[in-house]
This record gives C-alpha cells, sequence and structure tokens, in this order.
C-alpha cells in the first residue's frame, strides 16, 4: 500500500516511472540521429561558434545550461557568443548573476575606471559557478575585443538575478554621496529600515511573515526618487546613472522577493524571473535601436517555461516571457549531458563538491539523445523540413536539471521535471560526457591589472 502511494504521488507530480525502451523511443532516437550535427570540441572556439551563425539575425539569444557546474557548457557558451559578437553584432552578454557582480566584470571588459568596493566579484555562495577558469578565459577575450572598439560600441557583461540586496544598497549610497549629498542622507533613512536585515535577507522574509513591520514602501520611495531625478543625475554621466537606477531597482525587487518567499516557491520564483526579464529589457532598451543580447542561464530560465510542468503548476521564466516579447526575434536553445561530473554542493550554503553526474533515466530526453550515437552535437528542429522531429519530441518526457545543489540519491524527485522538448527550446546542444567547471579558489593571474574584478 505505501508503494503504490508513494508512486502515484510521483506521478501526480508529474513524474514517470523507470520504462523498458519501446518503438516510440526508437523512433525518436532514429529522428534525432538523423537531425544532429556534429560539434567540435568547445576549446575550439571559431569552428564550434560558426555553427550557431543561423541565430545571427535574432534579437535576443538564449543560451542554457543543464547544470551550473559544467565546464563544457561554459565553454560552448563562449565560443557561441565570441561568434555572435564578432560576426553577427551581438553587444550585450546577459548572466544569471547578480548586478553589482556583474559591474565589476563589465567595468574590466569595457576598460571602465574601477569603482571601490569592499567585496570580490561572486564571492559569495556559490562562487565557483562564476569564479571559475571557463568564464575567466571569456572575460579576458572579452576584454581583448574591446579594446580594439570606440567606448560606445564595447560589449556589456550584465547581470540579472535579484540577491545582492546590501551590495545594492551600498552602490545606490555611493552614487548619490557623490552627485546629490542631500538625497543621500535621505536615502541612508529610507534603506535604513532594512538595516537589520542587509546581510541575513532571509530573516527579513520570516520577520515580514510573522506580521512585522515591511519596507516596501521606503524601499519604493526611494527608487521614485532617484527616477524623479533621472534628468538631471543622468546628465552627468548618463552610465552611472543607470547602474545606480538598476540597484535601486533590485532592493525593492529583492525586499519583495523575500518578503514573500515564505508565500511558497511559486511567487518567488515568479518574481525573481520577472525582475530578471524587466532588467534584460532595461539592457536592451539602454543599449538601443541596436540592441542584440546572448543571456547564460539555466536550462529552467532560458527555456519556455509554458512547455513544461513548472509553466502546468503556475511558473513562468525569462524564456516565456521573451518568447512572448520577441517573437521569431527570439532563439532559445539548451544544454544537455548524460554523464561525467559536475562541481555542486549537497546543500545551499555548503562546501563545493566534485559529484558523479549518474546516466540518464530512460524515461528522459537525455537518454535518447544517449542512444543517438552523437558525443557532441546540435540538434535544431525549427525548419519546416524538421516536423517529424518536433512531433516527436512533443511526447512529454523527464528532463534533468542540476542547479547548485545535486542530490543523486533523491535525483528522481530533486531533479527531474516533465517538459515539451520542441516547445520549450529551438535548439539542443548535446554532450554525451562532461567534466566539472574549474574553480578559481581566489587566486589572481600573474600580471593582472589592479582593475582585474577577480582580484584579491
Amino acid at each position: 500500500m505505501i508503494a503504490r502511494l508513494l508512486n502515484e504521488a510521483k506521478m501526480a507530480k508529474g513524474f514517470a516511472v523507470q520504462k523498458k525502451y519501446t518503438l516510440s523511443d526508437q523512433q525518436a532516437v532514429a529522428a534525432i540521429a538523423a537531425a544532429a550535427e556534429d560539434l567540435p570540441p568547445p576549446e575550439h572556439a571559431e569552428a564550434f561558434g560558426a555553427a550557431f551563425e543561423r541565430y545571427g539575425d535574432a534579437s535576443v539569444v538564449l543560451l542554457g545550461e543543464a547544470t551550473h557546474g559544467t565546464s563544457e557548457f561554459y565553454r560552448a557558451r563562449a565560443a557561441i557568443t565570441r561568434h555572435l559578437i564578432q560576426h553577427c553584432g551581438f553587444n550585450v552578454v546577459a548572466v544569471e548573476a547578480d548586478w553589482p557582480d556583474a559591474a565589476q566584470i563589465d567595468r574590466y571588459v569595457r576598460h571602465h575606471a574601477p569603482e571601490p568596493s569592499r567585496e570580490r566579484a561572486f564571492a559569495r555562495f556559490p562562487s565557483w559557478m562564476w569564479r571559475n577558469e571557463e568564464v575567466l578565459e571569456f572575460v579576458e577575450w572579452l576584454r581583448r575585443f574591446n579594446e580594439m572598439k570606440v567606448p560606445g560600441d564595447r560589449i556589456e557583461f550584465r547581470g540579472l538575478d535579484i540577491y545582492s540586496l546590501h551590495t545594492s544598497i551600498a552602490a545606490v549610497l555611493r552614487y548619490l554621496d557623490r552627485v546629490d549629498p542631500g538625497a543621500a542622507r535621505e536615502a541612508r533613512a529610507r534603506y535604513g529600515c532594512l538595516t537589520p536585515w542587509q546581510y541575513a535577507p532571509a530573516r527579513y522574509g520570516h520577520h515580514a511573515a510573522m506580521g512585522g513591520e515591511t519596507c516596501e514602501q521606503a524601499v519604493s520611495e526611494q527608487l521614485v526618487e532617484l527616477l524623479e531625478h533621472r534628468l538631471r543625475y543622468a546628465k552627468r554621466d548618463g552610465e552611472k546613472f543607470f547602474d545606480a537606477a538598476q540597484n535601486a531597482r533590485i532592493v525593492r525587487a529583492a525586499e519583495q522577493y523575500y518578503r514573500i518567499m515564505y508565500e511558497g516557491s511559486r511567487s518567488s520564483w515568479n518574481l525573481r524571473d520577472r525582475h530578471m526579464f524587466d532588467t534584460l529589457q532595461s539592457l536592451m532598451r539602454h543599449r538601443g535601436p541596436s540592441a542584440k543580447a546572448v543571456v547564460w542561464a539555466h536550462n529552467s530560465h532560458v527555456g519556455n517555461a509554458a512547455a513544461t510542468s513548472m509553466g502546468w503548476e503556475g511558473e513562468f521564466n525569462i524564456g516565456e516571457l521573451c518568447r512572448t516579447s520577441y517573437g521569431p526575434q527570439l532563439v532559445s536553445i539548451g544544454f544537455g549531458t548524460d554523464r561525467g561530473t559536475v562541481a555542486a554542493a549537497s546543500d545551499w550554503d555548503s562546501p563545493m563538491e566534485l559529484k558523479d553526474v549518474r546516466p540518464a533515466r530512460e524515461d528522459s530526453f537525455e537518454y535518447l539523445f544517449r542512444r543517438s550515437g552523437h558525443a557532441r552535437c546540435l540538434v535544431d528542429w525549427r525548419a519546416s523540413e524538421r516536423l517529424d522531429l518536433r512531433a516527436t519530441l512533443a511526447e512529454p518526457r523527464l528532463e534533468r536539471a542540476i542547479g547548485v545543489v545535486y542530490r543523486p540519491d533523491t535525483e528522481l524527485l530533486s531533479h527531474y521535471f516533465r517538459a515539451v522538448l520542441s516547445e520549450q527550446f529551438d535548439a539542443y546542444v548535446w554532450f554525451e560526457n562532461t567534466h566539472a567547471v574549474s574553480p578559481l579558489a581566489g587566486k589572481t593571474p600573474e600580471h593582472a591589472l589592479e582593475t582585474y574584478p577577480f582580484g584579491l
């Protein structure tokens, strides 16, 4: 009886039990194998990136990842982004990272003067997600590329995420101290409401859930106050005002995020992805009519949520919002792997570990790609001649998602969800065997400039 109830609970949550290889599976594998285009190793950046020339006409290209700690995914996204920048006019790289951290990288790659900061970029958990050799190589390439550009044409590196409450408050105050000391005093008074919670914002959420006084009005008033002076502030330095205004938006969004996090994961997920989408929209407007963006984020963010069990249960994401906003000017590419190693923790805020990724379940999309016989490939189903492939991939199956936490012992319940792959993405990049990223561990490269963002 207990086993039956557990099985029914899994099925109710959208999970399938392990099944035998069927005729339908064989047809899907054959369709994938026929459409797959073999790719060189992503270390061969020019050859790898050239395969993605076909997406150069888009305004936004979303590049996913099935884990937050796989080297091949980072190197592949870097190679694709390099090609889109060099040959297709893309000028914004927006990543699933906090705005102030990414701003340190942005100033470095665009040869701007560094801003004073007490914190290193990406020093908080999970630091390996961005402080790794794979990202370092791309950052150094982007700095060299931008050196040949006039300042107004240089490629931006921006963060989309919401978690930087403390550093965003500090950035707003630092800006106002320079341009309007009186306004800075008022801002300190408003943000003082959050002072007890800046370094532990989850406690603010618990405080609010227990009926405590909230800071919603104060942070909203501060954003409105800043924007009301946009013309005067922006006249002095439009770039620095844009940065300050975005940090003020983050403070407002973060206050709301932590305040509602105890109401359930759906509300906080939707608020976070709405913020990331709104930030992308702000970046596109700020860049102007020539804006073309590449986004690096997890598959669960960049794939169309409406084609997954997430969306079926009321969640949306960047991919769905971009699909609605950009239509045919959007391309969303998922990434997947079968097995290998990954950098991940066992619990939130726990140390990074090198973990073995289990081979994919037989009832998953990853298993079909493994059976296709391609070790490394691109499968694109947008073209009209790929109708059969799209139909094959329209059968709901399991898909794996590994974030900064990986629990192999409970993998089915912790890391699989159901999806319709052909509606979730426009294409899929497959690596049969993958390896963990290489964390920088706080080391600064020899001869690095004083402005180096990963420095000590």
